[in-house]
Protein backbone atom coordinates (compact mmCIF):
# COMPACT_ATOMS: atom_id res chain seq x y z
CA UNK A 1 0.00 0.00 0.00
CA UNK A 2 0.87 3.50 -0.87
CA UNK A 3 0.76 5.27 2.16
CA UNK A 4 1.11 9.58 1.93
CA UNK A 5 3.14 10.93 5.35
CA UNK A 6 -0.07 11.94 7.70
CA UNK A 7 -0.66 15.12 8.61
CA UNK A 8 0.67 16.44 11.93
CA UNK A 9 -1.14 19.42 13.95
CA UNK A 10 0.07 21.33 17.42
CA UNK A 11 -2.44 23.67 18.91
CA UNK A 12 -0.83 27.15 19.54
CA UNK A 13 3.17 27.33 19.58
CA UNK A 14 5.18 25.13 17.63
CA UNK A 15 7.64 24.55 20.44
CA UNK A 16 4.77 23.49 23.08
CA UNK A 17 5.99 20.91 25.79
CA UNK A 18 3.88 17.59 23.51
CA UNK A 19 3.22 15.14 26.19
CA UNK A 20 0.41 13.03 24.31
CA UNK A 21 -0.64 12.30 20.57
CA UNK A 22 -3.84 11.22 19.55
CA UNK A 23 -3.67 9.60 15.54
CA UNK A 24 -7.50 10.28 14.10
CA UNK A 25 -8.26 8.02 10.95
CA UNK A 26 -10.87 9.65 8.13
CA UNK A 27 -13.99 8.12 7.08
CA UNK A 28 -13.99 6.68 2.99
CA UNK A 29 -13.15 9.12 0.36
CA UNK A 30 -12.01 11.79 2.46
CA UNK A 31 -8.03 12.27 3.78
CA UNK A 32 -6.33 13.72 6.52
CA UNK A 33 -7.02 17.24 6.42
CA UNK A 34 -10.92 16.46 7.01
CA UNK A 35 -10.76 16.61 10.57
CA UNK A 36 -7.89 19.76 10.98
CA UNK A 37 -10.81 21.95 11.31
CA UNK A 38 -11.88 20.02 14.39
CA UNK A 39 -8.67 19.46 15.40
CA UNK A 40 -7.63 23.29 15.55
CA UNK A 41 -11.16 23.69 17.91
CA UNK A 42 -10.40 21.42 20.33
CA UNK A 43 -7.19 23.70 20.98
CA UNK A 44 -5.42 21.08 23.17
CA UNK A 45 -1.65 22.84 23.40
CA UNK A 46 0.06 19.44 24.88
CA UNK A 47 -1.36 16.99 22.18
CA UNK A 48 0.20 16.12 18.72
CA UNK A 49 -2.42 15.06 16.54
CA UNK A 50 -1.71 13.32 13.80
CA UNK A 51 -3.76 12.64 10.48
CA UNK A 52 -2.59 9.78 8.26
CA UNK A 53 -4.06 9.44 4.68
CA UNK A 54 -5.22 6.41 3.54
CA UNK A 55 -4.57 4.82 0.46
CA UNK A 56 -6.67 4.58 -2.59
CA UNK A 57 -8.00 1.50 -3.81
CA UNK A 58 -10.99 0.22 -5.74
CA UNK A 59 -14.53 -0.27 -3.21
CA UNK A 60 -16.45 -2.96 -4.44
CA UNK A 61 -20.15 -1.67 -2.91
CA UNK A 62 -19.14 1.78 -5.01
CA UNK A 63 -18.94 -0.30 -8.41
CA UNK A 64 -15.14 -0.56 -7.76
CA UNK A 65 -14.52 3.03 -7.64
CA UNK A 66 -11.17 4.33 -6.40
CA UNK A 67 -11.27 6.43 -3.60
CA UNK A 68 -9.05 6.91 -0.20
CA UNK A 69 -10.24 3.87 1.89
CA UNK A 70 -8.79 1.95 4.77
CA UNK A 71 -10.05 -1.37 3.41
CA UNK A 72 -13.07 -2.56 0.97
CA UNK A 73 -16.46 -2.72 1.66
CA UNK A 74 -18.78 -5.73 0.05
CA UNK A 75 -21.97 -5.66 0.46
CA UNK A 76 -24.41 -3.87 2.80
CA UNK A 77 -24.41 -5.39 6.76
CA UNK A 78 -27.51 -7.33 8.04
CA UNK A 79 -29.43 -4.57 9.37
CA UNK A 80 -30.17 -7.64 12.49
CA UNK A 81 -26.36 -8.76 12.99
CA UNK A 82 -24.75 -6.06 12.00
CA UNK A 83 -22.34 -7.84 10.08
CA UNK A 84 -21.63 -9.02 6.66
CA UNK A 85 -18.82 -9.90 4.30
CA UNK A 86 -15.63 -7.84 5.22
CA UNK A 87 -12.09 -7.34 4.26
CA UNK A 88 -10.43 -8.46 7.09
CA UNK A 89 -7.21 -8.39 5.16
CA UNK A 90 -7.61 -5.00 4.32
CA UNK A 91 -8.18 -4.33 8.26
CA UNK A 92 -5.55 -5.60 9.31
CA UNK A 93 -3.50 -3.54 6.99
CA UNK A 94 -4.49 -0.59 7.95
CA UNK A 95 -3.90 -2.00 11.65
CA UNK A 96 -0.44 -2.77 10.84
CA UNK A 97 -0.04 1.06 9.60
CA UNK A 98 -1.47 2.65 12.40
CA UNK A 99 0.80 -0.02 14.45
CA UNK A 100 3.41 1.51 12.67
CA UNK A 101 2.13 4.92 13.60
CA UNK A 102 2.08 4.29 17.25
CA UNK A 103 5.34 3.17 17.20
CA UNK A 104 6.62 5.98 15.89
CA UNK A 105 5.42 8.22 18.77
CA UNK A 106 6.59 6.20 21.23
CA UNK A 107 10.26 6.77 19.24
CA UNK A 108 9.39 9.97 19.91
CA UNK A 109 9.29 9.85 23.86
CA UNK A 110 5.52 9.73 24.16
CA UNK A 111 4.41 6.66 26.40
CA UNK A 112 1.47 4.23 24.70
CA UNK A 113 -0.92 5.44 27.19
CA UNK A 114 -0.47 8.71 26.01
CA UNK A 115 -1.90 7.51 23.14
CA UNK A 116 -5.16 8.07 21.49
CA UNK A 117 -6.55 6.12 18.78
CA UNK A 118 -9.02 8.35 17.24
CA UNK A 119 -11.29 7.51 13.73
CA UNK A 120 -14.70 8.66 12.00
CA UNK A 121 -16.72 6.17 10.19
CA UNK A 122 -14.49 3.86 8.09
CA UNK A 123 -11.63 5.30 10.12
CA UNK A 124 -13.61 4.42 13.79
CA UNK A 125 -13.71 1.03 12.72
CA UNK A 126 -9.89 0.87 12.38
CA UNK A 127 -9.51 2.81 15.40
CA UNK A 128 -11.50 0.28 17.73
CA UNK A 129 -9.97 -3.26 15.89
CA UNK A 130 -6.25 -1.60 16.26
CA UNK A 131 -6.58 -0.44 19.56
CA UNK A 132 -8.83 -3.87 21.32
CA UNK A 133 -5.75 -5.84 19.89
CA UNK A 134 -2.95 -3.38 21.02
CA UNK A 135 -0.22 -5.40 22.83
CA UNK A 136 0.36 -1.87 25.27
CA UNK A 137 -1.68 0.32 27.61
CA UNK A 138 -3.11 2.55 25.30
CA UNK A 139 -4.59 6.25 26.17
CA UNK A 140 -8.66 5.98 24.73
CA UNK A 141 -10.20 5.38 21.89
CA UNK A 142 -12.56 7.85 20.20
CA UNK A 143 -15.23 5.84 17.61
CA UNK A 144 -17.32 8.70 16.11
CA UNK A 145 -19.98 7.52 13.95
CA UNK A 146 -19.07 3.95 13.37
CA UNK A 147 -18.78 0.54 14.27
CA UNK A 148 -16.88 -2.52 15.32
CA UNK A 149 -15.69 -4.70 12.68
CA UNK A 150 -14.96 -8.30 12.70
CA UNK A 151 -16.93 -8.66 15.66
CA UNK A 152 -17.11 -12.10 16.05
CA UNK A 153 -13.38 -12.63 16.98
CA UNK A 154 -12.99 -9.64 19.37
CA UNK A 155 -13.22 -12.19 22.00
CA UNK A 156 -10.44 -14.34 21.32
CA UNK A 157 -8.35 -11.52 19.99
CA UNK A 158 -8.34 -8.67 21.99
CA UNK A 159 -5.59 -7.77 24.53
CA UNK A 160 -5.67 -7.81 27.65
CA UNK A 161 -3.48 -4.46 27.96
CA UNK A 162 -6.31 -2.70 26.71
CA UNK A 163 -9.47 -4.49 28.82
CA UNK A 164 -9.84 -1.11 30.82
CA UNK A 165 -8.89 1.32 27.76
CA UNK A 166 -11.54 4.46 28.16
CA UNK A 167 -13.85 4.40 25.20
CA UNK A 168 -15.98 7.42 23.88
CA UNK A 169 -18.55 6.08 21.53
CA UNK A 170 -20.53 8.97 19.74
CA UNK A 171 -23.48 8.60 17.05
CA UNK A 172 -26.00 10.67 15.04
CA UNK A 173 -29.73 9.56 15.50
CA UNK A 174 -30.25 9.74 11.79
CA UNK A 175 -27.00 8.81 10.45
CA UNK A 176 -27.96 7.39 6.97
CA UNK A 177 -24.82 6.05 6.13
CA UNK A 178 -24.07 3.64 9.53
CA UNK A 179 -27.42 3.38 11.04
CA UNK A 180 -27.57 3.86 15.03
CA UNK A 181 -29.23 0.02 15.14
CA UNK A 182 -26.13 -1.30 13.72
CA UNK A 183 -23.62 1.20 16.18
CA UNK A 184 -25.70 -0.07 18.71
CA UNK A 185 -24.59 -3.78 17.61
CA UNK A 186 -21.64 -2.55 18.20
CA UNK A 187 -22.03 -1.02 21.47
CA UNK A 188 -23.38 -4.52 23.19
CA UNK A 189 -20.71 -6.39 21.44
CA UNK A 190 -17.78 -4.23 24.08
CA UNK A 191 -20.49 -4.65 26.51
CA UNK A 192 -20.54 -8.42 26.17
CA UNK A 193 -16.57 -8.32 26.54
CA UNK A 194 -16.62 -6.27 29.54
CA UNK A 195 -15.50 -2.76 28.33
CA UNK A 196 -16.89 0.32 29.59
CA UNK A 197 -17.71 2.75 27.24
CA UNK A 198 -19.17 6.25 27.34
CA UNK A 199 -21.86 6.01 24.98
CA UNK A 200 -23.53 9.63 23.55
CA UNK A 201 -26.03 10.32 21.07
CA UNK A 202 -26.95 13.63 18.93
CA UNK A 203 -29.67 15.10 16.85
CA UNK A 204 -27.36 14.45 13.55
CA UNK A 205 -26.66 12.46 10.26
CA UNK A 206 -23.58 11.12 9.72
CA UNK A 207 -21.27 13.98 10.53
CA UNK A 208 -20.19 16.08 13.86
CA UNK A 209 -21.74 18.73 15.69
CA UNK A 210 -20.39 21.51 17.85
CA UNK A 211 -21.86 19.15 21.10
CA UNK A 212 -19.81 16.31 19.87
CA UNK A 213 -16.73 18.20 19.67
CA UNK A 214 -17.34 19.81 23.33
CA UNK A 215 -17.58 16.03 24.75
CA UNK A 216 -14.70 14.82 22.54
CA UNK A 217 -12.90 17.59 24.12
CA UNK A 218 -14.04 16.88 27.85
CA UNK A 219 -12.69 13.35 26.73
CA UNK A 220 -9.13 13.70 25.79
CA UNK A 221 -8.52 16.28 28.58
CA UNK A 222 -9.71 13.69 31.16
CA UNK A 223 -7.85 10.69 29.55
CA UNK A 224 -4.93 12.65 28.68
CA UNK A 225 -4.42 15.56 31.07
Amino acid sequence: MNYKPPLELVSGNANNNITASVIWLHGLGADGYDFEPIVNKLNLSHVRFILPHAPEMAITRNSGYIMPAWYDLYGAPNSKTGSGVEDEAGIKNSQHYINGLIQNEINRGIPTERVVIAGFSQGGAIALYTALRYSQKLGGILALSTYLPIKSKLSTEKNIANQTIPILMAHGVFDDVISLDMCKISLQTLHDNHYTVSWHEYNMAHSVCNEEIDDIRSFLKRVLP
